[in-house]
């Protein structure tokens, strides 16, 4: 659809650089603009409606407090093994 408006422009650009009318080589000259215009806004629109996230691949809030909780025990697992410091516990001596 976006080409549409391009292929208009062109088509208004020809028309106000064939005739030998001013007034409708200047109403050509702003109908090709408004077509320019309109063209890069929807090329502009498409782009970003291309990018935009699929709404069925959000996490619902169940699933992410189970993230969460997941995060939190691996969080507290490796606080619980740095803690200790990397030692078996025997204060360093030799045995």
């Amino acid at each position: 659809m976006p080409w549409l408006f391009l292929l208009l422009a062109i088509a208004a650009f020809a028309i106000a650089m064939s005739t030998q009318s001013v007034a409708l080589a200047m109403v050509c000259l702003a109908a090709a603009l408004v077509f320019l215009a309109i063209w890069v806004l929807s090329l502009l629109a498409q782009r970003v409606g291309n990018q935009t996230r699929d709404d069925t691949m959000m996490i619902d809030p169940q699933e992410l407090r189970r993230l969460r909780e997941e995060a939190e025990a691996r969080r507290a697992a490796a606080a619980g093994a740095g803690a200790n410091g990397g030692h078996d516990g025997s204060g360093g001596a030799i045995r």
